[in-house]
């Protein structure tokens, strides 16, 4: 039997955050890590480079049924503070797009920065160690694969459900309720959607073409890039919609963000007369989109030049490309989601230290709450701020 003062479950950006921080203060703290190796997620983000934070994080860039939970944690660790640590440690970073900072090199730097962080605050971390119980009297009692532990304080930073090839389970949330934490019904979030029939096939024929576009789902919009793949819509604009997206409703695209279509239409009407409707369209967008559109929102315009083509029939041409509505059959779930919408419900977590309410010596942090980020590295934000929190006071 090993006794701790504190023990985190998850080896993941919270986990790893929350131990280094504990550690700082002389807590004795022990990372158990089920899969064969901390960090995995990290080291697969920003296509191997990390999208580790965004210069302009902030709590409007969060998704949670309690919106205002994730401020203080957010306040109290900021992304200059991770910044100040990815600098400390000399990695080199860039800025991207939209704020979004990434390494130079590789996402690597970022996992061996936690590990020496957590090394430097004597933390011990175990892999390939699964957890089978938990029990909690006057401290908590953890059977595992590696041993029996004892620990004053519980950390969960088990993650959610996205990416199962990785590992990913809903042991964080059984735990939870285990001790009597309500659940937020849980579904894949920042992912690409998919489509049935006819534009399922459009997608396929169009994979890999790729266009900057807005993106519209529920009351939210996003302008970023978008891309068609074989199995459906994916991008930044169409991962970020799906956040918002719920099945059974429309997404609406408008694949000409920035400019007033009808009278770009009109106008070219006048200047040139014996132009195709697809032509002129072919110079704002790529030919292959242009060629597939003209028999989906205009076929009886296809051989018609603009000059016999009426004001009015331009015009709904123009709003049919700045307002298509289309339907998805689903997203791609899980497997492909970049995060988990929903999770253990914060309005039962102290929203300064991470503590449970109904627990004491219980911790929730990470992906496991009820707090999903925009993409752009928000949730790795999330993960530093709240393990930062719980890492104080477990």
């Amino acid at each position: 039997m090993s006794d701790f003062d504190v023990v985190i479950l998850g080896g993941g950006a919270a986990g790893l955050m929350c131990a280094l921080t504990a550690g700082r203060r002389g807590r004795r703290a022990l990372v158990l890590e089920s899969s064969n190796r901390v960090g995995k997620k990290i080291l697969m983000s920003g296509g191997g480079r990390c999208n580790f934070t965004n210069l302009d994080c902030s709590p409007a860039h969060f998704l949670s049924h309690n919106p205002k939970f994730c401020t203080s944690a957010l306040s109290r660790y900021t992304q200059w503070d991770f910044i100040a640590l990815v600098e400390k440690h000399h990695i080199a970073y860039h800025e991207k797009t939209l704020g979004q900072l990434f390494c130079d090199e590789s996402s690597k730097q970022i996992v061996a920065l936690l590990q020496a962080e957590c090394d430097a605050s004597g933390v011990q971390i175990l892999t390939h160690c699964e957890v089978t119980s938990v029990s909690h009297d006057t401290h908590f009692a953890l059977t595992s694969s590696s041993g029996n532990f004892n620990a004053e304080s519980l950390v969960i930073a088990t993650g959610g459900l996205s990416i199962p090839k990785m590992g990913a389970t809903d042991f964080g949330y059984r735990l939870a309720r285990q001790f009597g934490h309500s659940i937020i019904p849980t579904r894949a979030g920042l992912v690409p959607f998919t489509f049935s029939s006819d534009f399922h096939e459009l997608c396929a024929r169009l994979s890999g073409v790729s266009l900057p576009a807005i993106v519209s789902a529920g009351s939210r919009q996003f302008a970023e890039s978008i891309l068609f793949t074989h199995r459906g819509l994916s991008g930044p604009a169409a991962l970020q919609a799906s956040s918002y997206w719920q099945p059974g409703e429309n997404i609406v695209l408008n694949l000409l963000p920035g400019i007033n279509a009808g009278d770009l239409l009109l106008q070219t009407k006048t200047l040139q007369p014996k132009a195709l409707l697809r032509t002129i369209l072919a110079k704002k967008m790529p030919r292959a989109l242009v060629l597939e559109l003209q028999h989906i929102l205009w076929p009886d315009l296809v051989d018609e030049s603009l000059g016999d083509i009426s004001n009015e029939r331009l015009q709904e041409a123009a709003r049919c490309l700045q307002n298509w509505r289309l339907r998805p059959a689903a997203t791609e779930g899980y497997r492909s989601a970049e995060v988990t919408l929903g999770g253990i419900d914060s309005h039962e977590l102290s929203s300064k230290t991470m503590e449970s309410r109904l627990e004491p010596g219980l911790y929730c942090i990470g992906e496991v709450v009820d707090v999903t980020g925009h993409l752009g590295g928000f949730n790795f934000q999330w993960a530093w701020a709240s393990g930062h929190a719980a890492g104080q006071f477990a």
